[in-house]
């Protein structure tokens, strides 16, 4: 995400070879064009900037020249983005060094005088165990190294592997480079023009200094550095220099230790890492493979080592929890790290480690097993019926919310193909196909839904875009994956748009932008989103945060890995195939570890959270970017449900457990979201899940989803129970579910030719062309009413753009309504609007052209322990990225002074006309001064804009209210 809302959601946020060409990877795919447009197959895309379109921006000529931050023996080709160390070279706000570093166990720092070093092992913790909470490890200096002297006016980028970088300094006189990654215990260095040199915060401890190598603890972290044989160490204060013998290298481990470790284990330590210390990593590098009949994935990270003193080889690993707990064929040491993924284990001498992976499958839709007649399919008809007519609902035609709308309609083609409704399913496809065509198609003067490749970043951009994926470069795989996913959805039914010829290069574009599959394909930086080394996607393409690079909703990045899947399966490519295998297999792994923490293991113990909504480069945290409520702070996480999202019920146990804290968190059952909570519950509970949406089918579906979908999700999850992880498939669209001691298994042929697929139990299913079969005991007990008072052949109520009146907060204190004039009155009065400016551009906790309502000669009493409540209809039309801030102030005596100062957390808008509620939940973030009894007093309460382009507006009168502590 940017620095502004990744999303707000209702509720709550080729210059390239313009002649004839081969494309790699795309078969003989003939590209033409003007200037204007290139072609692929029967689309095209813009090769000119469209009108009004926003590119990457920054420092200096960051749109044109991404290589302006690059030394110039920085790797050819595309820039890559969305990495932990992107602010490095993506210089957004800092224009000279980089933000924070969080490559684990260490934390870097670019400055001046050199790399700054942190090893935290302390996380800072903040907010409630049922409120918006996170925790941080944040970035705490230790030491600075260095060269003696050096005054770096930048940092540069020299070079980069595939989870290493090499950042740079130079002053004219003495120069620096100084290799870190992922997993790496050491940083090495290469330095000129002076001696190496040690800068701590505080005077260290030095417990060994024997020659070339000197060990030594800062702030109870202990560090060793190693200098070339002859060298020494000198200390003076809180340095420590080196003239490293004139050879120019060194290199610097933090080790895992504690401050009860004894200086012999210390020491002993130290020289094991010592045999390695020379051998500079100068290359990483990671191959995957699926093996179809095993149902697993290989995957292999390599390093590459320079000798800069002897001919050694190997180096020390750091593995992360989904890394070490499928490692194969090597023994870590007992050592271990603390990081804010959770323990990092040791291997020590390694040139490479391998992991083996169970990939447990995923399937286009869950199957039609449950109730094949009677009162649930009429249901079920029912609700295609309701949607029958526009399956596809583009409401903002940016590349995200197109991508939400041709998502629903997929899953309403898959459902209705599976129950013989031919009309609802061909009117979804050629809907799909209508929307996917016009946005595969960028013809002369068109503006709006097309794509254009940028040559200088080497990026496809859709435009409109959202979120910052234009001028930020995030969420490329959020947005794509979702048309990915539809188109493969369409080549299973009209495979012949999805041939290269036609329309299957512009999919194959979108997929190598977000997550390149081929080295071999310089338009585009290889794995853009996906962090090799770390497991899992970032969505900010600059990644320029002290917490580093974040991600939010992880789910819908396993819905690009999905769609890779589904689509490299229609289309035959497995080279497509199995790079979505590969990421599905790897994040489905992290995110159980770390957005999830299903084993308890991860997460600090004080953070009181089981769940996390975002994941940051030095933590995580119990909240979004778009709004305060659990059900979206947990949903986010879980949303699209599709078929190629069992992961999320790997451990049915976590699922009721995690259920369990959105109810706790937000008092009650689901209010907003519900669809989303319920289909999630399914895969641990189908029987309650059912449960829960026959009485309260009334609800309003997320913005992604429709009652047909949730209902038969539901319905079939219930039937089928729990996925069954001991039993495999040696065909990729497989899944084996169990209830009550009964399996059933599924597997999916999305071609046009039978096939057979057999189960690592002994079953074999045969699959006619194009068709899902499902064979087991399926034993599913439940009733078929629909409950809530809904009718399912009646259409589903719309959203009311305007609120029915809310009931003032109550508990005993002085209910006051923003009225006409700025008044906070007594009485609800007369309705009305009030605008709020757009945003200044200052996002500081600070009112800016703020709209005020105040009340005056208040005498009240203060209740005890009370707080202030309030409840706000805000709207901010169709404009992206706004949101509202709120502070309430208190003028005891009414001596214009205010004694109490509360501002309250912006609450972000979604670009859906329609009232929405801001209420006290989102929390505090400033608060000063205490509460007394009013004599004479006056309230203030400020509303503005915190962010935002576009002007907002507040109802007035009975729709908004302050409820005050007082009585």
């Amino acid at each position: 995400m940017g620095p502004v809302a990744r999303r707000t959601r209702r509720g709550p946020a080729l210059a390239l070879m313009v002649a004839t060409a081969v494309v790699a990877g795309l078969g003989a795919v003939a590209l033409s064009g003007t200037a204007d447009a290139a072609t692929v197959g029967a689309g095209s895309y813009a090769e000119t900037l469209p009108a009004g379109a926003a590119l990457p921006s920054g420092c200096g000529d960051l749109s044109t020249n991404p290589r302006q931050f690059m030394t110039a023996n920085a790797p050819a080709g595309p820039v890559p983005t969305n990495d932990w160390w992107s602010s490095l070279v993506y210089k957004k706000f800092d224009c000279a060094y980089s933000e924070n570093l969080h490559a684990h166990p260490t934390s870097y720092d670019t400055t001046a005088g050199g790399l700054g070093f942190s090893y935290n092992t302390t996380p800072q913790i903040s907010g409630t165990a049922t409120g918006v909470g996170e925790y941080h490890y944040i970035y705490q200096e230790d030491f600075t190294a260095g060269v003696a002297g050096l005054n770096a006016p930048r940092t540069l980028v020299d070079s980069w592997t595939d989870w290493t970088v090499t950042p740079y300094w130079s002053d004219g006189t003495r120069t620096m480079k100084a290799t870190i990654g992922h997993g790496l215990p050491f940083a090495y260095f290469q330095v000129t023009g002076g001696n190496a040199q040690i800068t701590a915060k505080s005077t260290p401890t030095i417990w060994s200094n024997s020659g070339a190598r000197i060990g030594y603890s800062v702030a109870g972290k202990d560090y060793v550095a190693y200098a070339p044989a002859g060298a020494s160490w000198t200390v003076s204060g809180n340095v420590i220099t080196s003239t490293l013998a004139g050879k120019g290298y060194f290199s610097i481990a933090v080790l895992p230790t504690t401050p009860s470790t004894s200086v012999a284990d210390k020491t002993a330590l130290a020289t094991s890492y010592g045999t390695y210390a020379h051998n500079h990593v100068t290359g990483t590098r990671v191959s995957y493979s699926y093996d179809q009949n095993t149902s697993k994935v290989a995957t292999t990270y390599t390093y590459t080592t320079t000798a800069r003193e002897g001919s050694g080889t190997g180096t020390v690993i750091g593995l992360y929890p989904h890394q070490w707990r499928a490692l194969t064929g090597a023994t870590p040491i007992a050592q271990t790290y603390v990081t804010a993924r959770g323990t990092m284990k040791n291997l020590v001498g390694a040139s490479s480690f391998t992991t083996s992976a169970v990939y447990n499958g995923v399937l286009p839709e869950v199957p039609a097993v449950a109730d094949s007649s009677g009162a649930d399919l009429a249901t079920l008809n029912g609700y295609l019926d309701q949607v029958k007519d526009n399956p596809v609902n583009v409401q903002n035609t940016d590349t995200y919310w197109t991508g939400k709308a041709l998502g629903t309609g997929a899953r309403i083609a898959e459902i209705a193909d599976q129950l013989g409704r031919t009309d609802v399913r061909d009117t979804a496809l050629a809907a799909i196909r209508t929307q996917l065509t016009d946005w595969f198609t960028a013809s002369a003067g068109k503006s709006q839904k097309l794509f254009y490749y940028d040559k200088n970043w080497g990026t496809l951009i859709g435009y409109p875009a959202s979120y910052g994926s234009d001028a930020e470069l995030n969420d490329h795989h959020f947005h794509y994956g979702y048309y990915i996913a539809a188109a493969a959805t369409l080549a299973k039914f009209d495979p012949s748009w999805a041939t290269n010829a036609r329309y299957g290069g512009m999919v194959d574009l979108l997929i190598r932008d977000a997550n390149n599959y081929d080295r071999a394909d310089n338009r585009f930086p290889y794995l853009r989103d996906f962090d090799i080394y770390a497991g899992h996607d970032w969505a900010a393409g600059h990644g320029a945060f002290f917490a580093g690079n974040n991600q939010e909703s992880s789910s819908e990045g396993m819905n690009f890995a999905n769609g890779l899947i589904q689509w490299g399966q229609a289309t035959g490519n497995t080279a497509i195939r199995d790079a979505g295998i590969f990421i599905w297999t790897t994040q489905s792994a992290a995110i159980n570890e770390y957005w999830f923490d299903t084993r308890n293991e991860n997460f600090p113990a004080a953070f009181g959270h089981g769940t996390v909504g975002m994941v940051w480069g030095d933590g995580g945290a119990y909240s979004t970017w778009f709004a305060s409520a659990p059900e979206q702070i947990q949903g986010i996480n879980m949303l699209p449900i599709t078929g190629g999202h069992f992961y999320l019920g790997n451990d049915p146990a976590y699922v009721k457990r995690n259920y369990a804290e959105m109810v706790t968190n937000a008092g009650h059952e689901p209010a907003i979201w519900q669809d989303i909570a319920w289909q999630y519950l399914a895969l641990g509970d189908g029987d309650a899940a059912l449960a829960k949406f026959r009485a309260n089918s009334g609800y309003t579906p997320e913005e992604g989803e429709t009652k047909a979908h949730t209902f038969h999700w539901i319905r079939n999850n219930a039937a089928l129970g729990t996925s069954d992880l001991t039993v495999t498939a040696n065909h990729p669209l497989a899944r084996v579910f169990t209830k009550n001691g009964a399996k059933t298994y599924v597997a999916a042929n999305i071609t046009n030719a039978a096939l057979t697929v057999t189960f690592s139990d002994g079953k074999v299913l045969a699959l006619p062309a194009g068709k899902t079969v499902a064979s087991g005991a399926v034993n599913w007990t439940g009733g078929n009413a629909v409950g809530g008072g809904v009718s399912p052949s009646s259409p589903t109520p719309s959203p009311s753009t305007s609120p029915t009146t809310s009931t003032p907060p109550t508990g005993g204190g002085a209910v006051r309504y923003l009225q006409s004039g700025g008044a906070l009155a007594g009485a609800a009065g007369t309705a009305g609007t009030a605008t709020v400016v757009k945003a200044s551009g200052s996002n500081d906790n600070q009112p800016h052209s703020p709209t005020t309502f105040t009340a005056s000669g208040l005498t009240l009493a203060y209740r005890s322990g009370a707080a202030t409540a309030f409840s706000l209809s805000v709207d901010s039309g169709t404009s992206v990225g706004n949101a509202s801030q709120v502070r309430v102030s208190y003028d005891l005596t009414g001596d214009g002074s205010f004694d109490r100062v509360e501002t309250f957390r912006y609450f972000a808008t979604d670009p859906v006309t329609g009232w929405e509620k801001y209420t006290d939940a989102v929390g505090q973030v400033t608060t000063t001064g205490a509460f007394g009894n009013l004599a004479n007093g006056t309230v203030k309460v400020e509303v503005w804009s915190a962010i935002g382009s576009g002007a907002s507006t507040v109802s007035l009168g009975a729709l908004s209210t302050v409820t005050l502590p007082y009585q």
